[in-house]
Formats: structure tokens, sequence, C-alpha cells
């Protein structure tokens, strides 16, 4: 009679070996590392805990221990994996240019493949995120809720906390679900806006969508006052980085190919976000973790990533943004700027965003460090929130000391976590995109000017 021990033993070593014969796919990528231990100068996340298993010469030991079948199972191995925040600071200043995010996405992807993933995370991913439809129709039910669960702070932040403390909500403060989200704003179809300029498809992103809507109506505004012609699908879905994060391929897959479909229908020149990690995801990842695909679907991937670029980049390449605001004699606000990682680490975009704040007649000051991780990182703040804390209060620190009354980012989610900061500390600082900023100031500019018309 068979000894069941010995059978289970069996079937795992069987998983196991076929877990490290398709990690061995990464080999080349992960021979392109020199351990050379650079990774550890820049990584946030290695500068609070010191543990070389969080950073990236750490994680690719790990990995290639599952190719030598070092290990029972690979939960630990995918422990440490999803304890990372993607920022890609270890790519950044890697002399060898390892492609670090890449191959840790693919790695939790495979691994994903060898465990069953959490139910609710499962349901979140396949049944709701997928259905861009669907997702937008729950989390509407859910705004009304919103008050039993959260209350408003009186901040500039506009933050809100957890009425009932609980270990996920713990000491946060939110950005809540706004009332309208601004796929409410499309009535049911698609949006298209006449111009003789420039032809735009926008990419709203989720986080813009559904908690910072006033950046996508900047956008539009500052995009229809340089006379472009405007695209924006109904119903577009996330751009995959949560499911991709969490080694959800298939869900992955599915948002991908929802998106080409609905981006595909209008010809134009640039599909533009105002999220960094959109663009981030649409313009590296789509095609990298996805060049197995077939080649029609992998063309069209290329195409629309090749045409992908920031807000900001926009602006400042095909627009005269400094003749749209003429200079006052009133003072200029002080306004600073935050780096996203995945804006100038993963795409040089830097001083584009700075040329948008200083055209809106305002005076930019930098802050420490403008450039170091705010600590977010997605999922990480979930899981990490004490270590993401401690990042980002540092980040928020530099701010204040530029004595700034503004903060702008290119990201909304380092505008959240920079905003959960500033309100821990009290601290009376707006938060904004700088097109946000921009878009004030061409309204502002448009009232005085009536205002000289009436007068005149």
């Amino acid at each position: 009679m068979d000894n069941p021990k010995s059978t289970r033993n069996l079937k795992i070593t069987s998983k196991m070996e076929h877990l490290a014969r398709d990690v061995q796919k990464l080999e080349k990528q992960l021979a392109v590392c020199t351990s050379c231990g650079m990774c550890q100068a820049n990584c946030p996340l290695f500068a609070q805990t010191h543990k070389e298993a969080d950073v990236s010469r750490g994680k690719i030991a790990l990995i290639k221990g599952l190719i030598q079948e070092m290990f029972e199972d690979a939960k630990g191995v995918d422990e440490r994996l999803q304890k990372c925040l993607l920022c890609d600071s270890c790519a950044h200043g890697c002399p060898s240019k390892v492609n670090t995010q890449e191959i840790f996405l693919k790695a939790r992807a495979i691994i994903a493949q060898y465990h069953e993933m959490p139910f609710f995370q499962k349901i979140i991913f396949r049944n709701h995120l997928s259905n861009p439809e669907v997702f937008n129709d729950i989390v509407g039910k859910f705004i009304p809720l919103q008050k039993l669960f959260f209350k408003e702070e009186k901040n500039l932040q506009g933050t809100s906390c957890a009425r009932i403390a609980s270990p996920l909500l713990r000491n946060r403060h939110i950005i809540s679900l706004k009332k309208r989200p601004f796929n409410k704003t499309l009535k049911g179809k698609d949006l298209l806006i006449d111009g003789k300029g420039v032809k735009v498809a926008f990419f709203t992103g989720c986080l813009i969508d559904k908690m910072l809507p006033d950046i996508a109506h900047s956008v539009i505004d500052v995009l229809k006052h340089f006379n472009a012609q405007i695209f924006i699908p109904f119903n577009q879905g996330c751009c995959g980085i949560p499911a991709i994060a969490s080694g959800d391929i298939k869900t992955f897959k599915t948002l991908v190919k929802t998106n080409i479909k609905l981006f595909l229908k209008q010809d134009c020149d640039y599909l533009v976000t105002a999220c960094a990690t959109c663009t981030s995801t649409i313009i590296n990842l789509w095609p990298s973790l996805l060049k197995d695909e077939d080649t029609n679907l992998l063309e069209q991937i290329k195409e629309l990533a090749h045409k992908t670029v920031d807000i900001s980049w926009l602006m400042e390449k095909r627009f005269d943004l400094f003749s749209q605001i003429p200079e006052t004699g009133d003072t200029k606000e002080i306004i600073t700027y935050h780096d996203p990682c995945h804006l100038k680490k993963s795409l040089g975009v830097f001083e584009e965003p700075r040329q948008v704040i200083l055209a809106s007649n305002n005076e930019l000051k930098e802050m420490a460090e403008s450039d170091k991780c705010c600590g977010m990182g997605g999922s990480f703040n979930l899981k990490y929130y004490d270590i993401s804390s401690k990042i980002g209060l540092q980040k928020a620190k530099n701010i204040i000391d530029t004595k700034c009354s503004t903060v702008a980012t290119s990201c909304p989610a380092c505008m959240m976590q920079i905003s959960d900061m500033l309100a821990k500390l009290n601290h009376s600082i707006n938060v904004k995109h700088p097109v946000e900023i921009y878009a004030k100031a061409l309204r502002t500019s448009s009232k005085e000017s009536d205002k000289r018309n009436l007068t005149s």
C-alpha cells in the first residue's frame, strides 16, 4: 500500500521540478546580474530593513535557487518577491542594466501558476477588474456607502480617515472615491472632441477616474485650449499593473486586449496619460511581458506603446506653454516637485513637468532627493504600511523643508501617499498634478482677460 506522505512528497518534488524548468526561461536575464551590490545603495526598502532578501541581488539569488531546486516550495520566495516597491530604483542605478522589474514580475507570474491565488484576490481580479463595465458598476455602488466607513478630514489634502479601527486602515489618511467618477461624464459612450491640432487619445487610469477626476478634466481643458483633437473611449480598463504585480498574467492579458481594442478604434498621434505608472506599464510592460503573444496582437501593442506619452511631455514638446499665461506683479506661489519613480527612472521624463509648473507663472523650489521613492508601491503600501510610512514620512519632511504651498507630482499613487503623510504631520500643503496647476493658471488668465475686456 502506498504511503500517503511519500505520495505527497513525490507530487511536491514533481511540482518543483516543473517550476524550476519554467523559471529557467529567465536564466539569460538573471545572468546579467554580477552581484556587485550597487542595488543596496539605491533600494529604499533595503535602507529601512538592511535585509539581503529585500534587495534585488538577494531576490535574484532566490530566483536562481528555484532553478537549482534548492527549496521544497516556492511560497517563501514568492513572499520575498512580493516585498518590493517595483520602483525601478535598483535598475536605474545598476551598472549592468539588469531589468529587475521585468524579472520580478515574470517570476511572480510563473510562481503564481503553481499555487492557488487567494479567493478574494481572484474574485477582484478575474471577475471585477478584468471587466471594466462590472468594475465601474461595483465601485459606483460602493461610493454612497463610504460615509459609513470613512469621515472627511478638514485639510488641504482632502483626505478621509476610517471611523472604525482595523489592521488595514489604521492610521491611514485616504483619498476617498469621488461622488462623480470621470467615466460618468462620458454618458455611456466614447467622447470625440474636434480639433485642428494634434490627435490625442486619453488613457484615464483607475485612480484618476475614481479618486482624482479633476486631473482628467484638467487634461481635457489643456488639450482643448491647444485645439487638440481628443478621443476618450468609454469603459476603458485598468492598465493591468495591479494584476501582474500579483502574478495574475491572465487578467493582465485580458486588460491589455480590452484596451488595445478600444484605443485602436480611432487613429491618433499620441496616447496620453496623466499617470506615471500607467505610462510606464503601457510603454515597457505591455510589449515585454506579452512578447510571446500572436504576431498581430504584439504589433498592435507595440504600435500603441510607441505612441504613449506623459501629459507633461506632450505639453512641453508640442505646445507653446510659456506664451499662454502672462506674468503678473503678484507674488508667485512656491511649488516643489516630486519625481515619480516610473516617470523619471523608467522613462527619463523629469524636466518636462518642471517646465509645465514654471509656465504656470509659479516659482519652482527643488526639494532634497526629489527623485527618491515616496514608498507607495501599490500593493506594497497595503501589505507593508509601516515600512511604506517610514519612507513616505521622509519624503513629506523634504517637502515641508522647501516651505512650499503646493507639492506637485505626476503620479496619482504618489499623490495618495504624499497626501497621507502630510495629513499625518498636520501640514497645510496642497498636493496637485502639474496639469492641474497649468489648467488653473489658464482659467485664471482667461478670467483676468475677460475683466480687462469688460472695462476697456
